[in-house]
């Protein structure tokens, strides 16, 4: 710090990157005086003119005013008063142009001065040099004073800043081409300029205070340095003469090579710098108690005939400027606010002078030609040589010209201070500050929208949890908190508890589960963490097994006592059906001896057989009857007994349908020999068809009975593999004696059917025997006897077939 000391006060500058070197023009003004003009007619006072809130109006349309009074006063952070620029009457209070380049109309007081100039009570401080920092600070903001070096930043909001400032640099340079007010400001009123550095000192308290001055105002140099010559802590420091070494970052790096960080500023590495014609307005505010109601401003230009400076009160219209400094326009004349690198072309010249307007240029059109139609860039990479901010403004504005924002703020666009230099090389004529000036204003609104869009939703959601908490204390409201309970009534519950745990242990199921509630209830109250007690839940359980089980045998039980009649009707179905296949053997057997007898006789033995068979074969179906009943039954060993009492029923069938065959087989011989003995002439009317039919029928009715035998032993055992003991269930009594009954009915129906078709047989039979005679029929009686002989035929089929429908019914049935 003090070899840097040391330097600075040796006089050593270090240069900053970029700058050009236009041609300076300022002779032009800085020969005469600074003048005083006659009042205007109208002076028109913007509310805002300065970098912050508006204030607030205090006057009104019509209201009389002195010079000097407020017409407003500050409300909001950044904000500082106007005040009246002379005395007069406020005839009207709208919107007018702003002194801006977009000239958006901006709220205006319009003054008609009375030409007295009449001020209002001033009360400057007696001494104040004996003033607090607070008292400073708030003399300087109801002054209303702001940068008037172009930014028009409040100046009380760098006065009351709280990082500790080491320098103190006041920006004299003024390095734009033409203007010169600060340059007679020092020469004609450099004690007040070194009395407003004093008194920022007295504020900030600074290490030292630098004051930078180019090197082409060599009269401002000795002023101030006269003035100052009592001071040790303020340096006169002569800068060279570039463009834009006027700028507060390229100040800074010439006086003391620090470096102002990227979207930083000056205060953050205890720096502030102030301007000249600001300083002199705090001196006229703490000394003589004025606000700040005029301002120097230079007015110059080839069509300004008596060019120079002027004391320019705020409000002023630039055409009385002109009209009084002798202005001889040209065609397209063009009147630009401040400098030609910096300045903007005004739309009119009613607009009022603002507490930011230094300079009034007036050029003709070899002085500052109009700018040529926009070309191409052709990548001379001149604009980012002359950048004094070491910036890419080709790149810029590219992205400004596509809106990309985002890479316009990633390349440091709000680091360009706008100086022109970049424009005024730029060899295609490309209006680059135009561009950054506009995409600067679009991302500041964007800003501002997203600024708004966020307190919207901070204020929605303040105003839904605001709801909830308030609902959520309406619902309390109405609960209420539950009476503590004290030791005694603890000590109840206890008991009372302690009786219910006592009850449980004697076996009572609810108690436990009772008991069971009250424990968790105790431990509760006590505070205890919950464990989970399952005993009395598992003793529970297992009395529900035992009871289930229990339930299990007893119906077993049963079912076993009521399928004992079951298996009891089985056995003697099955019995019954043995004795009828013995006593259809026998009846085979007793056929046997009268083989040798007449053909009547065979024809019998054939009836009785098939009689036979058919009896085997109801006897096998009454057997099949019966499995089914005895597969009901629940226990294993009944159905092991009724299985083989079907077994040895289906083989005394088989072994009675085998005899039947056999007698049918023997009967065969028999007949033929006894029909060979009859005469050729009766031997036409015996029935060798009957016998065909009669062997036919046995044939079938061997092949039903190994049929029936067959398909009721696969349906025996897979009725028997389907019990289980805990399904079955006794047929119903009722069931069992209507399929008894429909069986009986129809084996008797059976029975009858067989004794019809016997009859019929015998009848058939019987006419051989007659024709035996001795040639007592003749060939009438033959014919008559073959007639009867299909009748009987006809009607032996009829009663079998009628046999066999009636069989089968009475097997559905049963």
């Amino acid at each position: 710090m003090e070899k840097l000391l040391e330097q600075i006060k040796k006089g050593t500058v270090w240069a900053f990157p970029g700058g050009v070197h236009p041609p300076q023009q300022k002779t032009l003004s800085n020969s005469a005086r600074i003048a005083r003009l006659p009042l205007p007619d109208k002076l028109v006072v913007p509310i805002k003119q300065h970098i912050g809130a508006n204030g607030k109006l205090i006057v009104e349309k019509g209201q009389q005013v002195l010079k000097g009074q407020a017409l407003t006063v500050p409300v909001a952070n950044w904000s500082v008063p106007v005040h009246a620029p002379s005395s007069g009457t406020i005839t009207d209070i709208a919107s007018m142009p702003s002194a801006h380049p977009s000239a958006l109309p901006e709220l205006s007081i319009i003054i008609e001065p009375d030409g007295k100039d009449q001020w209002c009570e001033l009360t400057p401080p007696p001494n104040p040099s004996e003033l607090s920092h607070d008292e400073l600070v708030d003399i300087i903001h109801q002054a209303g004073i702001s940068g008037m070096g172009g930014a028009g930043f409040p100046t009380y909001v760098k006065a009351d800043i709280k990082q500790p400032i080491e320098f103190l640099i006041v920006n004299a340079v003024e390095c734009e081409p033409y203007i010169t007010a600060d340059d007679v400001l020092m020469r004609e009123h450099a004690k007040q300029v070194v009395q407003g550095i004093e008194l920022m000192q007295q504020i900030l308290n600074p290490t030292l205070c630098i004051v930078g001055i180019e090197d082409n105002k060599p009269e401002a140099i000795a002023a101030m340095k006269s003035a100052a010559e009592h001071k040790t802590n303020i340096v006169i420091q002569t800068v060279p003469t570039v463009y834009p070494s006027g700028g507060e970052k390229q100040l800074i790096k010439l006086l003391t090579n620090r470096e102002v960080p990227s979207g930083g500023i000056p205060a953050d590495i205890g720096i502030l710098v102030h301007n000249t014609g600001t300083l002199f307005a705090v001196q006229q505010a703490v000394y003589e108690g004025k606000p700040l109601i005029e301002r120097v401003v230079t007015v110059t230009g080839n069509t300004i005939h008596n060019a120079g400076n002027v004391w320019a009160l705020l409000g002023t219209e630039v055409k009385h400027l002109l009209d009084c400094q002798g202005f001889s326009p040209v065609p397209q004349q063009r009147v630009v606010m401040g400098g030609p690198m910096m300045g903007f072309t005004l739309p009119t010249v009613r607009i009022g002078v603002i507490k930011t307007t230094n300079c009034i240029l007036a050029p003709d059109h070899k002085e500052l030609a109009e700018p040529g139609p926009e070309k191409a860039c052709i990548r001379c990479s001149a604009c980012a040589d002359a950048c004094p901010a070491s910036l890419l403004p080709q790149q810029l504005q590219w992205f400004a010209k596509s809106k990309e924002y985002d890479k316009l703020q990633e390349h440091n666009l709000f680091d360009c201070i706008e100086c022109g230099a970049c424009a005024y090389v730029c060899p295609s004529e490309i209006p680059l500050v135009q561009y950054y000036r506009v995409a600067k204003v679009e991302i500041k609104e964007q800003q501002a929208e997203k600024i708004k869009a966020d307190r919207a939703k901070e204020r929605f959601d303040a105003r839904k949890e605001r709801l909830e908490r308030e609902q959520q204390e309406r619902q309390n409201r109405h609960k209420r908190k539950p009476a503590a309970k004290s030791d005694d009534e603890k000590q109840k519950v206890a008991d009372a508890l302690a009786r219910v745990k006592n009850k449980s242990d004697k076996g009572d199921e609810k108690s436990a589960v009772a008991a069971a509630i009250a424990r968790a209830k105790a431990k509760k109250q006590q505070g205890e963490e919950l464990e989970p007690d399952n005993s009395e839940v598992a003793k529970e359980r297992a009395l529900r097994k035992e009871k289930a089980r229990k339930y299990k045998e007893q119906k077993a039980a049963e079912s076993e006592s009521s399928s004992a009649p079951d298996d009891k009707k089985s056995a003697v179905a099955a019995a019954i059906a043995r004795a009828k296949a013995k006593k259809a053997a026998q009846a085979e057997q007793s056929a046997e001896p009268q083989k040798d007898e007449a053909p009547a006789d065979d024809k019998k033995s054939a009836v009785a057989a098939a009689i036979a068979r058919a009896k085997a074969k109801k006897a096998a179906q009454a057997e099949q009857s019966a499995e089914p009943q005895s597969d009901e039954a629940p226990a294993p060993a009944d159905d092991k007994k009724a299985a083989v009492a079907a077994a040895i029923a289906r083989a005394k069938a088989k072994k009675a349908a085998k005899s039947a065959e056999q007698t049918q087989q023997s009967a065969e011989p028999n007949a033929a020999e006894q029909t060979s003995n009859v005469e050729p002439e009766n031997s036409q009317a015996s029935p060798p068809a009957d016998d065909k039919k009669a062997a036919v029928a046995a044939a079938i009715a061997r092949a039903k009975a190994k049929k029936a035998a067959k398909s009721a032993e696969p349906n025996a055992a897979e009725k028997t593999s389907n019990v289980e003991p805990e399904n079955s269930q006794a047929s119903p009594p009722a069931d069992d004696k209507k399929a008894a009954v429909a069986a009986a009915i129809a084996r008797a129906k059976a029975k009858k059917a067989a004794k019809e078709a016997e009859q019929s047989q015998a009848s058939k039979h019987s006419a051989p025997e007659q024709s035996n005679e001795p040639q007592t029929s003749n060939g009438s009686d033959s014919e008559q006897t073959a007639a009867e002989k299909k009748k009987a035929a006809v009607a032996a089929a009829i009663a079998r077939a009628k046999a066999k429908k009636l069989q089968k019914e009475g097997n559905d049935q049963s």
